[in-house]
């Protein structure tokens, strides 16, 4: 067996500062994506856990302890109230969850904005589940502190899939909704002043600006525009049909 994967290292050159990443199909039909780094190279699995494994017989850590839950749950007549996850546990949970991370910037790179929602969505439970069980504050910060950027991908996602699909709105509705998420997190956090200058905000922000401003005007707003523009230039015969324009398209809406 051959263990030297300099030949596929030497056709595929690593690009410092950038995301250089594929997807195929692997030997057992499975779609996988390989992520070039300086030193080599990272292969996943497209679905499911990223490594493939199944730990303890479920398919990721997160629903193994949320099976614990539940199971607990049923043990304590509905109370969880005693369920708590260990040091070790949470250590676990973070380790998989470093995975997706993983996985969905390659997704990201390679525009599948679905996978990327799907992935984030799922390390937001972990999120969820570690700051509620986690049987120290700290615990629970060590991943908590990671959601505004956690965020920003998904938001980033979700409104390039509307992009790409030429919807304009649901796109800025998408990051004006995401925005309002990260903001209420760094004040629910006690940092009102990142609110409005953390990195993430500012990012967004820039996007959200750049969307408004590429976005096709609609009717209405054409007509508004002529509007405008013909009773600056005193050109009152031309506004009065303009405004007739506008009369009739409130009247078909």
């Amino acid at each position: 067996m051959n263990f030297d994967i300099s030949h596929v290292l030497d056709q595929w050159e690593y690009q410092a500062g950038d995301i250089v990443v594929r997807k195929f199909t692997g030997k057992d039909g499975q779609e996988k994506i390989q992520l070039r780094v300086d030193l080599g190279l990272l292969q996943m699995n497209a679905s499911g856990r990223p490594d493939g494994k199944q730990p303890f017989g479920h398919d990721t850590l997160l629903e193994h302890y949320l099976a614990k839950l539940a199971k607990y749950r049923q043990k304590h007549d509905g109370s969880d109230d005693a369920f708590k996850l260990s040091a070790e546990e949470c250590a676990r949970l973070q380790q998989e969850a470093i995975q997706f991370h993983h996985r969905y910037i390659c997704l990201f790179q390679l525009k599948d904005y679905a996978g990327v929602v799907r992935d984030t969505e799922r390390n937001l439970k972990v999120f969820d589940l570690v700051q509620q069980y986690a049987e120290s504050e700290e615990l629970a910060w060590s991943l908590q502190q990671l959601r505004p950027q956690l965020l920003m991908m998904q938001i980033r996602a979700q409104g390039s899939h509307a992009l790409e699909a030429g919807q304009y709105e649901e796109a800025i509705g998408a990051v004006e909704q995401g925005l309002e998420k990260i903001r209420a997190y760094y004040r629910e956090h006690a940092h009102p002043d990142m609110a409005e200058h953390s990195g993430e905000v500012q990012s967004l922000e820039m996007w959200l600006h750049e969307i408004k401003s590429t976005r096709p005007l609609s009717e209405r707003e054409k007509l508004e525009n002529a509007l405008k523009d013909a009773v600056r230039r005193e050109d009152y015969e031309r506004a009065a049909k303009v405004r007739d324009s506008l009369r009739n398209l409130n009247t078909s809406q």
